[in-house]
């Protein structure tokens, strides 16, 4: 499976990450309020700035680490996306950020300050290419707009804007897992080692920017599932700006299918269970419909706290781009998150568990329907249905950010249509 472009959980994993080279040596690296901008010219431009296109990080834990990005963009072992946009004689500008976990709107400010940048030393008219992935397409999607609406900023003279696997429409983390980890921090937050992990997970889940993404958030073990206050703030002032950049063609894709078949993840099963040292017969369960108890939480020698969901849809086994956390030990996602978590705290964990979940859903990525309607989230997707101009679904059920040759190369393709 190719490497992510962004790495979800970031350096606060629990197990050392899988060690990815070093990038080369950009061309240019700006510094810009709140981030960094690594320049790489076409080798058919001369170390000219003539054709640019923008790639902005996603979201993750700290500061953007351009080894990482360049080990997804290019060497992830299937599609040297960079390679084949200098090719075409594009110049690739990687955005990243000093806080990935920052408010989608601080993180546009950075955002705006490399358009402005990237016009300042362009050479020539073209317009440019502005787009990112997963988070980062949400970024650079409200910055445009923003610089359309606010007359105190200049023509961002864009093209096209790209998002690669973004959660136009909400991302998906299980309720069960979020309550895991909040009842770890309350439980095992000081203990020695592991607690630090833990404490870092629960403030991640709790960040700005997961608050706004996540369709379904809780703060605490107990809490009802719901967008969160930031999440509706930020939708609102969204659609203030008018929801989409109006003045540019609108492409993006999805690391899920666009067939309506999931990725055989079963409804209302255990995912993971830990008993041992600290925790007892404490498990997750996969998300079905109803009222479904769908994590069983008991500290040893403790009360157990039974948590439960009404109304969700069966979507950890919906058609969308999948969790991952590359490890030198293998691959896991957001339930196998939980049993590494659990296993750091000394207890035994079940094999044969259900490692991962959607992340986000396809029609999300695609901007295609609302993924709290159970029928859209299975539903072949059409070009009537998507906000986006044009958009292209996987032809399976891939880690999210993954880059392939089927979404790179028609990526690279839509690019040069637009010329």
């Amino acid at each position: 499976m190719p490497t992510p472009v962004v790495d979800i959980w970031g350096p606060i994993s629990p197990k050392p990450r899988s060690e990815v080279p070093s990038a080369p040596e950009p061309h240019e690296e700006w510094s810009l309020y709140g981030g960094t901008a690594w320049v790489y010219y076409s080798p058919l431009n001369r170390r000219q700035l003539i054709r640019p296109v923008i790639l902005s990080d996603g979201f993750s834990s700290g500061s953007s680490e351009l080894d990482r990005l360049w080990n997804g963009l290019e060497e992830n072992g299937d599609y040297r996306f960079v390679s084949e946009l200098h090719a075409t004689g594009r110049d690739v500008i990687i955005l990243g950020y000093n806080d990935r976990t920052a408010s989608i709107k601080a993180n546009a400010d950075t955002a705006i300050d490399c358009i402005r940048r990237t016009l300042a030393e362009r050479v020539g008219r073209s317009k440019l290419v502005v787009g990112g992935f997963s988070m980062g397409g949400m970024v650079t999607r409200y910055a445009l707009a923003k610089m359309e609406h606010d007359p105190a900023l200049p023509d961002h003279e864009t093209a096209l804007h790209l998002s690669y696997d973004s959660p136009h429409h909400g991302g998906w983390l299980p309720v069960s897992l979020q309550a895991f980890i909040h009842f770890a921090t309350d439980n095992f937050g000081d203990a020695p080692v592991v607690g630090d992990f833990i404490r870092l997970f629960s403030g991640l889940l709790n960040s700005p920017a997961a608050k706004q993404m996540a369709r379904w958030h809780i703060a605490k073990a107990d809490d009802t599932p719901a967008p969160a206050p930031e999440r509706v703030a930020f939708l609102r002032e969204l659609e203030e700006l008018g929801g989409w950049p109006r003045s540019v063609r609108k492409i993006g894709v999805a690391n899920g299918v666009g067939t309506g078949t999931g990725n055989g993840i079963k409804a209302g099963v255990t995912a993971v269970r830990g008993d041992g040292q600290t925790l007892k017969d404490t498990w997750l369960a996969t998300q079905a419909k109803g009222d479904p108890i769908v994590a069983r939480l008991q500290k040893a020698g403790g009360q157990p706290t039974e948590v439960r969901t009404s109304g969700l849809p069966e979507i950890d086994g919906a058609p969308g781009g999948l969790f991952t956390l590359p490890l030198q030990t293998g691959d896991p996602g957001s339930f196998g998150l939980a049993g590494l978590l659990m296993q750091a705290l000394g207890n035994t964990v079940d094999e044969g568990g259900i490692p991962t979940s959607c992340f986000i859903p396809s029609i999300s990525a695609v901007a295609a329907g609302e993924i709290d309607d159970p029928k859209a989230l299975c539903t072949p997707i059409t070009p009537a249905t998507s906000e986006l101009d044009a958009f292209l679904c996987a032809s399976r059920n891939e880690a999210h950010t993954a880059m392939t040759e089927e979404l790179g190369a028609w990526i690279v393709n839509e690019i040069v249509a637009a010329g």
